[in-house]
């Protein structure tokens, strides 16, 4: 970890739309180095150094792949295929130790993209803003303050007791909002939940009020934040706090009324009408925000990061991947209101026979290098986001939340329609909801959220017993990297 007090890569991310970089800048600048005028001395460079921000975010050891990985093994729909401690299978057995490869490198790489955040915020403030002038420097501070919360959300899912778990007084993660450009700055207490969070909202906030309300091109609306993914994403981290009321009021800025529902302002956000669409075309308006890979050197997620490696069978079972996570037989695909005709079963394949017949997912279809884009947040939450909201703040089986439902739904399952009269009590349209969630975002990273908000045992799957929230590592230890680096830091 040492290495990231040391030195930032400053690189150029290839965004469909965005300017190409000039060969001088493909050149790494130390870290000690990029607050240094030479860095924001043009426009071109202070434009380059965001999107450097993008690729940290996007690393195939973070947003690029196993972030998102990890939030579906953690859960009950996968079985370990290879018993490989690389591609997780501690992860999935729940017993990551505090020097396990996904606790150390998560930790490194998430803490590698708010650092860098952090220096090109200071770097704004010493000049950079001058530079790009009022406009353009409002944009760039929104996008690495997106950046940043969402760098901290993601680590509190990990390594932090739930909000819900006392009001999120318990310990959360190091708050740092400077930029670290040197050894012997690694010394700092855990914020608490609460403090971590606030800074989260506190940096969407001010990015909403910053961002554009619309890119030029379709690619920078679904690769790049505008006011619209703030939003979307504080309804995410409200949920997480189970300020429902909250996530009333953000949702209601970016979903209509009614149905059809979409976003009445920005980027035109909104269901697509075939599910696969938005598993082929990467860039429309049902992407919220999804992670761009491209099969240039160091534009794809790298070696066993990527989605379709994990989860897609090997090539003798008609896959593309390595066949590391096979879908569990008695996980949400045996769930019998989710129909044979629903559209989301294509993304099911099976293969063998008998005792060895597997099922497997198969969202992610690029063969090596992997370059389907990564999702990080669709439309589709949004509108489950808000419909369970609704339930959990009005106690009542809310007629808007049964059409948020059935939006969902019937876009992939057109002969399934529910009604009010399908739900004796709101706890039944709640459990719908987050039924729907499973096989909705399945592969997607949501479920180790969307149980330890709630606080919920994390079921049994294979020869993995139930984890309990009182039990050990129903949270991940924190990294021994930080524990070695930060003498105030502290393990759960």
């Amino acid at each position: 970890m040492k290495r990231y007090f040391k030195y930032i890569a400053v690189v150029c991310l290839t965004l469909l739309g965005a300017s190409s970089c000039n060969r001088d800048l493909l050149t790494p600048i130390p870290q000690t180095s990029v607050s240094d005028a030479s860095a924001f001395s043009t426009a071109t460079r202070v434009q380059t150094q965001l999107l450097s921000l993008y690729g940290a975010l996007k690393d195939g050891n973070f947003y690029g792949g196993r972030y998102v990985i990890y939030g579906d093994i953690r859960g009950e729909e996968f079985i370990n295929e290879t018993s490989n401690l690389v591609t997780g299978s501690d992860v999935w057995g729940l017993n990551a130790t505090n020097s396990a490869t996904a606790v150390v490198n998560l930790w490194y790489f998430a803490y590698l993209a708010i650092n860098k955040c952090n220096i090109f915020l200071d770097g704004m403030a010493a000049g950079g803003s001058n530079v790009v002038g009022t406009d353009a420097s409002a944009k760039y501070i929104a996008e690495a303050k997106f950046i940043r919360a969402l760098s901290y959300y993601s680590l509190l899912q990990y390594y932090a007791r739930p909000y819900a778990d006392g009001n999120g007084s318990k310990p959360g993660v190091p708050l740092r909002l400077n930029g670290i450009k040197g050894v012997g700055q690694s010394d700092l207490v855990r914020s608490s939940v609460a403090d971590v969070y606030a800074q989260v909202l506190k940096d969407l906030n001010e990015a909403e009020a910053g961002l554009p309300s619309t890119y030029a091109t379709a690619a920078d609306n679904t690769t790049r934040a505008h006011k619209n993914t703030a939003i979307a994403l504080k309804t995410r981290v409200y949920l997480s706090m189970q300020n429902y009321p909250s996530v009333i009021t953000e949702a209601n800025k970016i979903v209509s009324t009614t149905a059809p529902f979409k976003a009445p302002t920005g980027v035109a956000n909104q269901l697509q009408a075939d599910i696969a669409t938005v598993f082929t075309n990467y860039t429309t308006t049902e992407s919220i925000l999804s992670m761009p890979m491209t099969s240039t050197s160091g534009d794809f997620p790298g070696t066993q990061n990527q989605l379709a490696y994990y989860f897609s069978p090997n090539t003798a079972n008609g896959g593309v991947g390595n066949g590391e996570y096979s879908l569990n037989a008695k996980g949400i695909i045996a769930e019998p209101t989710w129909t044979a005709t629903d559209k989301r079963r294509s993304f099911i394949k099976q293969s063998g026979s008998g005792a060895n017949l597997k099922n497997w997912l198969i969202k992610y279809k690029a063969p090596s290098p992997y370059t389907d884009y990564v999702p990080v947040m669709r439309y589709s939450e949004v509108l489950l986001n808000l419909a369970e909201a609704k339930v959990r703040s009005t106690n009542t089986v809310d007629a808007q939340a049964v059409a948020l439902l059935n939006a969902v739904r019937n876009r992939s399952d057109a002969a399934t329609t529910f009604t009010a009269a399908n739900f004796a009590t709101p706890t039944d349209l709640i459990n719908a909801i987050l039924l729907e969630r499973r096989i909705e975002f399945l592969g997607e990273g949501l479920r180790n959220n969307d149980l330890v908000r709630l606080l919920q045992t994390i079921p049994a799957k294979g020869t993995v017993p139930a984890k309990t929230a009182s039990e050990p590592n129903y949270i991940w230890p924190i990294s021994a990297s930080e524990l070695a680096l930060n003498k105030l830091a502290t393990d759960n």
